[in-house]
């Protein structure tokens, strides 16, 4: 076998799992798999004159040690750059100010979400809103409420399917 078809089964065999590594530290999948066939490329061309005078003892282990410097040559090349919107993003970047056809939609959906919260029974809905409004653990809300915490946390999950189950049928 030749040292380029060995070279392009290697990259093949550990092409996804070398994704998942830079992906994490990238961000982004497209990004990481660009890496990745940088860092092939790379490796593929390492001269055979280079190679016999220094040879790769762990192949595997250099082509990860390859995607990791490109991946993180990447990341300090966008934080010197500025946190310039990347083409994956396009227009995922939420705009500052919302239309007005975003706030309208807002307002009505906070409108029905009140709505739902004014159709819980009294110790639902303080279970609710001590947990998700003010931060309360379990236990607090128990305490509070003179409850056991298993009966708290069921408390906030059905006040929670409540109100999307308004939600969703107002959509639907």
């Amino acid at each position: 076998m030749t040292s380029d078809q060995f070279t392009l089964d290697l990259y093949l065999h550990y092409r996804l799992a070398l994704i998942d590594y830079a992906q994490p530290i990238v961000g982004c999948r497209a990004r990481a798999e660009d890496v990745v066939q940088e860092a092939y490329l790379r490796l593929a061309n390492i001269d055979d004159t280079r190679a016999a005078a220094s040879p790769i003892h762990q192949p595997v282990g250099y082509l990860y040690r390859i995607v990791r410097n490109l991946a993180l040559d990447w990341v300090r090349h966008r934080a010197i750059e500025g946190d310039a919107v990347t083409p994956e993003q396009g227009d995922a970047t939420p705009a500052a100010i919302p239309t007005p056809e975003q706030q309208a939609l807002d307002r009505d959906q906070l409108r029905r979400l009140i709505a739902a919260l004014d159709e819980l029974p009294m110790r639902t809905r303080t279970a609710f809103e001590m947990h998700r409004l003010d931060g309360r653990t379990f236990p607090e809300i128990a305490r509070h409420l003179g409850i056991s915490v298993g009966l708290s946390h069921r408390l906030v999950k059905q006040a929670l399917t409540h109100c999307a189950d308004r939600l969703d049928e107002s959509i639907n």
